[in-house]
Protein backbone atom coordinates (compact mmCIF):
# COMPACT_ATOMS: atom_id res chain seq x y z
CA UNK A 1 0.00 0.00 0.00
CA UNK A 2 1.52 3.19 -1.25
CA UNK A 3 2.47 5.68 2.20
CA UNK A 4 0.42 9.09 2.15
CA UNK A 5 2.83 12.23 2.82
CA UNK A 6 1.42 15.01 3.92
CA UNK A 7 2.73 18.75 4.20
CA UNK A 8 1.85 21.92 5.89
CA UNK A 9 0.20 24.66 4.13
CA UNK A 10 1.66 27.14 5.80
CA UNK A 11 5.46 27.11 5.74
CA UNK A 12 7.17 26.67 8.99
CA UNK A 13 10.36 25.70 7.95
CA UNK A 14 12.55 29.04 9.12
CA UNK A 15 10.07 28.94 12.03
CA UNK A 16 10.87 25.38 13.16
CA UNK A 17 14.48 26.46 12.93
CA UNK A 18 14.71 29.15 14.38
CA UNK A 19 13.00 27.91 17.92
CA UNK A 20 15.54 24.59 17.38
CA UNK A 21 18.11 27.34 17.34
CA UNK A 22 16.92 28.80 20.40
CA UNK A 23 16.08 25.53 21.97
CA UNK A 24 20.24 24.44 21.45
CA UNK A 25 21.71 27.78 22.62
CA UNK A 26 19.74 27.35 25.99
CA UNK A 27 20.13 23.51 26.77
CA UNK A 28 24.23 24.52 26.60
CA UNK A 29 23.50 25.63 30.03
CA UNK A 30 20.26 24.14 31.13
CA UNK A 31 19.95 20.55 31.65
CA UNK A 32 16.25 19.23 30.86
CA UNK A 33 13.35 21.38 32.09
CA UNK A 34 12.41 21.14 28.35
CA UNK A 35 8.84 21.83 29.08
CA UNK A 36 9.21 24.99 30.34
CA UNK A 37 11.57 25.99 27.67
CA UNK A 38 9.02 24.95 25.28
CA UNK A 39 6.20 27.12 27.14
CA UNK A 40 8.26 29.89 27.31
CA UNK A 41 8.71 29.96 23.35
CA UNK A 42 5.01 29.19 23.26
CA UNK A 43 4.38 31.99 24.95
CA UNK A 44 6.59 34.13 23.21
CA UNK A 45 4.98 33.11 19.78
CA UNK A 46 1.73 33.78 21.00
CA UNK A 47 1.98 37.33 22.96
CA UNK A 48 1.49 35.84 26.20
CA UNK A 49 2.99 36.19 29.24
CA UNK A 50 4.50 33.50 31.94
CA UNK A 51 4.41 33.24 35.27
CA UNK A 52 7.15 30.35 36.40
CA UNK A 53 6.55 29.15 40.07
CA UNK A 54 9.10 27.09 41.76
CA UNK A 55 11.75 26.59 44.86
CA UNK A 56 14.97 28.49 44.46
CA UNK A 57 17.72 26.90 42.58
CA UNK A 58 15.78 25.23 39.53
CA UNK A 59 16.73 27.78 36.59
CA UNK A 60 13.72 30.06 36.49
CA UNK A 61 15.74 33.40 36.73
CA UNK A 62 18.55 31.94 34.92
CA UNK A 63 16.38 30.09 31.85
CA UNK A 64 14.77 33.89 31.19
CA UNK A 65 17.75 35.34 31.30
CA UNK A 66 18.91 32.53 29.17
CA UNK A 67 15.93 33.23 26.62
CA UNK A 68 16.62 37.27 26.27
CA UNK A 69 20.16 36.60 25.58
CA UNK A 70 19.21 35.11 22.61
CA UNK A 71 17.05 37.33 21.15
CA UNK A 72 18.22 40.47 19.50
CA UNK A 73 15.59 42.49 21.57
CA UNK A 74 15.86 44.97 24.53
CA UNK A 75 15.77 43.10 27.83
CA UNK A 76 15.00 44.76 31.38
CA UNK A 77 14.83 42.92 34.77
CA UNK A 78 13.13 44.54 37.54
CA UNK A 79 13.60 42.64 40.97
CA UNK A 80 10.73 43.01 42.55
CA UNK A 81 10.56 44.23 46.92
CA UNK A 82 8.17 44.86 49.81
CA UNK A 83 9.41 48.92 49.12
CA UNK A 84 8.99 48.75 45.72
CA UNK A 85 6.59 51.78 44.09
CA UNK A 86 4.61 51.47 40.72
CA UNK A 87 6.64 54.75 39.53
CA UNK A 88 9.79 52.48 39.80
CA UNK A 89 8.50 50.29 37.37
CA UNK A 90 6.39 52.39 34.91
CA UNK A 91 8.17 55.79 35.72
CA UNK A 92 7.62 58.86 36.36
CA UNK A 93 7.17 62.36 35.39
CA UNK A 94 9.94 65.06 36.43
CA UNK A 95 10.04 68.40 36.14
CA UNK A 96 12.81 69.97 33.77
CA UNK A 97 13.84 73.44 34.92
CA UNK A 98 15.09 74.35 31.87
CA UNK A 99 12.02 73.47 29.80
CA UNK A 100 9.86 74.42 32.78
CA UNK A 101 7.42 71.84 32.07
CA UNK A 102 7.54 68.20 33.37
CA UNK A 103 8.81 65.16 31.15
CA UNK A 104 7.89 61.70 31.53
CA UNK A 105 11.26 59.08 32.13
CA UNK A 106 10.49 55.76 31.16
CA UNK A 107 10.77 52.92 33.57
CA UNK A 108 11.91 49.65 32.86
CA UNK A 109 8.90 48.27 32.12
CA UNK A 110 9.84 50.12 28.47
CA UNK A 111 11.01 46.91 26.95
CA UNK A 112 10.63 44.33 24.88
CA UNK A 113 11.53 41.22 27.42
CA UNK A 114 10.87 41.85 31.09
CA UNK A 115 11.78 39.96 34.01
CA UNK A 116 9.96 40.15 36.79
CA UNK A 117 12.18 38.48 39.83
CA UNK A 118 9.91 37.39 42.82
CA UNK A 119 6.84 38.87 41.51
CA UNK A 120 5.14 38.11 44.49
CA UNK A 121 7.42 40.14 47.14
CA UNK A 122 6.13 43.36 45.78
CA UNK A 123 2.25 44.74 47.70
CA UNK A 124 -0.50 45.10 45.62
CA UNK A 125 0.01 48.63 44.78
CA UNK A 126 2.88 47.93 42.46
CA UNK A 127 1.48 44.39 41.04
CA UNK A 128 -1.70 46.44 40.01
CA UNK A 129 0.64 48.88 38.01
CA UNK A 130 1.04 46.20 35.95
CA UNK A 131 -2.47 45.22 34.79
CA UNK A 132 -2.83 47.86 32.03
CA UNK A 133 0.50 47.16 30.70
CA UNK A 134 -0.06 43.24 30.16
CA UNK A 135 -2.91 43.15 29.01
CA UNK A 136 -3.43 46.28 26.60
CA UNK A 137 0.94 47.09 25.84
CA UNK A 138 0.50 50.28 27.02
CA UNK A 139 0.79 52.33 29.96
CA UNK A 140 -1.41 55.71 31.34
CA UNK A 141 0.86 58.20 33.28
CA UNK A 142 -0.75 61.69 33.99
CA UNK A 143 -3.48 61.17 31.42
CA UNK A 144 -1.18 60.59 28.77
CA UNK A 145 -0.83 57.38 26.99
CA UNK A 146 2.29 55.48 26.25
CA UNK A 147 2.67 52.73 23.87
CA UNK A 148 5.31 49.45 23.85
CA UNK A 149 6.81 48.36 21.01
CA UNK A 150 6.69 45.16 20.25
CA UNK A 151 7.30 42.32 20.71
CA UNK A 152 6.20 42.46 24.41
CA UNK A 153 7.00 39.80 26.52
CA UNK A 154 6.90 39.37 30.65
CA UNK A 155 8.36 36.72 32.64
CA UNK A 156 7.15 36.37 36.12
CA UNK A 157 8.77 34.21 39.02
CA UNK A 158 8.05 33.14 42.53
CA UNK A 159 8.58 30.63 44.91
CA UNK A 160 6.09 28.78 46.76
CA UNK A 161 7.45 27.67 50.09
CA UNK A 162 8.74 30.94 51.57
CA UNK A 163 5.57 32.90 52.30
CA UNK A 164 7.25 35.93 54.98
CA UNK A 165 7.22 38.88 53.41
CA UNK A 166 5.31 38.12 50.22
CA UNK A 167 1.49 38.90 48.89
CA UNK A 168 -0.49 36.73 46.97
CA UNK A 169 -1.34 37.79 43.60
CA UNK A 170 -4.59 38.92 42.82
CA UNK A 171 -6.78 37.21 40.53
CA UNK A 172 -7.11 39.81 37.79
CA UNK A 173 -3.19 39.51 38.13
CA UNK A 174 -2.69 35.84 37.91
CA UNK A 175 -5.44 35.96 34.40
CA UNK A 176 -3.09 38.04 32.81
CA UNK A 177 -0.78 35.36 32.57
CA UNK A 178 -0.86 32.97 29.66
CA UNK A 179 1.16 30.18 31.54
CA UNK A 180 1.66 29.68 35.08
CA UNK A 181 4.46 27.36 34.69
CA UNK A 182 5.45 24.66 37.72
CA UNK A 183 9.06 23.95 37.62
CA UNK A 184 10.13 20.90 39.11
CA UNK A 185 13.07 19.36 40.82
CA UNK A 186 15.53 17.68 38.48
CA UNK A 187 16.14 13.91 38.21
CA UNK A 188 18.99 12.27 39.62
CA UNK A 189 20.73 12.10 35.73
CA UNK A 190 19.62 15.60 35.29
CA UNK A 191 21.51 16.58 38.48
CA UNK A 192 24.71 14.87 38.30
CA UNK A 193 24.97 16.49 34.66
CA UNK A 194 24.07 19.70 36.41
CA UNK A 195 27.29 19.24 38.89
CA UNK A 196 29.27 18.86 35.66
CA UNK A 197 28.81 21.08 33.58
CA UNK A 198 29.14 24.02 36.99
CA UNK A 199 32.38 21.42 38.04
CA UNK A 200 34.07 21.89 34.82
CA UNK A 201 32.66 25.92 33.54
CA UNK A 202 35.37 27.79 32.89
CA UNK A 203 33.44 31.32 32.23
CA UNK A 204 29.89 32.78 33.29
CA UNK A 205 26.85 30.84 32.11
CA UNK A 206 25.49 33.42 29.72
CA UNK A 207 28.45 33.71 27.90
CA UNK A 208 28.05 30.03 26.19
CA UNK A 209 24.55 31.55 24.58
CA UNK A 210 25.03 33.42 21.47
CA UNK A 211 22.06 36.07 20.07
CA UNK A 212 20.48 34.01 17.22
CA UNK A 213 17.17 35.46 16.16
CA UNK A 214 15.92 38.85 15.43
CA UNK A 215 13.05 41.19 16.51
CA UNK A 216 12.03 40.86 12.93
CA UNK A 217 12.08 37.36 12.94
CA UNK A 218 9.77 37.50 15.91
CA UNK A 219 7.31 39.24 14.78
CA UNK A 220 7.29 36.87 11.50
CA UNK A 221 7.14 33.67 13.53
CA UNK A 222 4.03 35.64 15.76
CA UNK A 223 2.50 36.23 12.87
CA UNK A 224 2.77 32.74 11.17
CA UNK A 225 1.79 31.05 14.48
CA UNK A 226 -1.73 33.19 14.19
CA UNK A 227 -2.26 31.19 10.87
CA UNK A 228 -2.18 27.66 12.37
CA UNK A 229 -5.04 25.90 10.98
CA UNK A 230 -7.73 24.74 14.08
CA UNK A 231 -10.82 22.44 13.00
CA UNK A 232 -14.12 23.07 14.57
CA UNK A 233 -14.26 19.87 16.51
CA UNK A 234 -11.12 21.04 18.29
CA UNK A 235 -12.70 24.39 19.20
CA UNK A 236 -15.61 22.31 20.42
CA UNK A 237 -12.75 20.31 22.69
CA UNK A 238 -11.24 23.53 24.46
CA UNK A 239 -14.62 24.87 25.43
CA UNK A 240 -15.91 21.62 26.71
CA UNK A 241 -12.27 21.45 28.78
CA UNK A 242 -13.04 25.27 30.07
CA UNK A 243 -16.72 24.76 30.68
CA UNK A 244 -16.05 21.63 33.07
CA UNK A 245 -14.32 23.85 35.50
CA UNK A 246 -17.19 26.03 36.06
CA UNK A 247 -19.19 23.05 36.91
CA UNK A 248 -16.63 20.75 39.11
CA UNK A 249 -17.73 20.66 42.61
CA UNK A 250 -13.90 20.48 43.57
CA UNK A 251 -13.59 24.36 42.29
CA UNK A 252 -14.75 27.49 43.88
CA UNK A 253 -13.90 29.35 40.65
CA UNK A 254 -13.77 28.29 37.42
CA UNK A 255 -11.95 29.25 34.20
CA UNK A 256 -13.48 32.24 31.89
CA UNK A 257 -13.71 32.30 28.37
CA UNK A 258 -10.20 34.39 28.68
CA UNK A 259 -8.93 31.14 29.58
CA UNK A 260 -10.55 30.10 26.21
CA UNK A 261 -9.26 32.41 24.19
CA UNK A 262 -5.30 31.81 25.76
CA UNK A 263 -5.93 28.25 25.07
CA UNK A 264 -6.84 28.25 21.76
CA UNK A 265 -3.55 30.91 21.10
CA UNK A 266 -1.95 28.66 22.90
CA UNK A 267 -2.06 25.27 21.18
CA UNK A 268 -1.46 27.27 17.84
CA UNK A 269 2.05 28.68 18.99
CA UNK A 270 2.49 25.24 20.51
CA UNK A 271 2.01 22.91 16.63
CA UNK A 272 3.83 25.76 15.32
CA UNK A 273 7.18 25.37 16.95
CA UNK A 274 6.46 21.75 16.66
CA UNK A 275 6.40 22.10 12.52
CA UNK A 276 2.85 21.68 12.45
CA UNK A 277 0.78 24.08 10.41
CA UNK A 278 -2.75 22.36 12.43
CA UNK A 279 -3.52 21.89 16.18
CA UNK A 280 -3.97 18.37 17.75
CA UNK A 281 -6.44 17.22 20.64
CA UNK A 282 -2.33 16.19 22.15
CA UNK A 283 -1.54 19.48 21.58
CA UNK A 284 -4.36 21.19 23.59
CA UNK A 285 -3.75 18.45 26.26
CA UNK A 286 -0.31 19.47 26.44
CA UNK A 287 -0.55 23.20 27.38
CA UNK A 288 -4.06 22.85 29.47
CA UNK A 289 -3.07 22.73 32.65
CA UNK A 290 -0.05 25.74 32.48
CA UNK A 291 -3.30 27.66 30.94
CA UNK A 292 -5.63 27.06 33.27
CA UNK A 293 -4.25 26.30 37.40
CA UNK A 294 -4.05 29.21 38.10
CA UNK A 295 -7.58 30.36 36.67
CA UNK A 296 -9.62 28.36 38.75
CA UNK A 297 -9.95 28.17 42.48
CA UNK A 298 -9.94 25.40 44.44
CA UNK A 299 -12.92 24.49 47.05
CA UNK A 300 -11.38 24.42 50.86
CA UNK A 301 -12.11 21.31 51.98
CA UNK A 302 -10.41 20.05 48.86
CA UNK A 303 -7.21 22.24 49.23
CA UNK A 304 -7.23 20.73 52.91
CA UNK A 305 -7.00 17.23 51.36
CA UNK A 306 -3.95 18.22 49.74
CA UNK A 307 -5.78 18.27 45.82
CA UNK A 308 -4.29 20.71 43.63
CA UNK A 309 -5.74 22.34 40.58
CA UNK A 310 -3.52 20.62 38.42
CA UNK A 311 -5.10 17.52 39.18
CA UNK A 312 -8.29 18.74 39.43
CA UNK A 313 -7.70 19.47 35.44
CA UNK A 314 -5.93 16.25 34.72
CA UNK A 315 -9.04 15.29 35.82
CA UNK A 316 -11.51 17.24 33.94
CA UNK A 317 -9.53 16.57 30.39
CA UNK A 318 -9.59 12.87 30.90
CA UNK A 319 -13.23 13.15 31.77
CA UNK A 320 -13.58 14.96 28.12
CA UNK A 321 -14.28 13.28 25.29
CA UNK A 322 -11.73 13.57 22.47
CA UNK A 323 -13.13 14.43 19.51
CA UNK A 324 -11.99 11.87 16.28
Amino acid sequence: MEELEFSNRIDLTELHQGINTIKQEISKVIVGQKHMVNLLLTALLCEGHVLIEGVPGVAKTVTAKLLAKTLAIDYQRIQFTPDLMPSDVLGTSIFDLKKSEFEFKKGPIFSNLILIDEINRAPAKTQAALFEVMEEQQVTIDGTKYNLASPYFVVATQNPVDQEGTYRLPEAQLDRFLFKITVDYPNLTDEIEIINREHQATQPKLDFVSESISKEQILAYQQLAKQVIVEPNLIKYIADIVVSTRSNSFLYLGASPRASIALLKASKAFAAINGRDFVTPEDIKQIAVPVLQHRVIVTPEREMEGITAAQIINDSIQSTEIPS
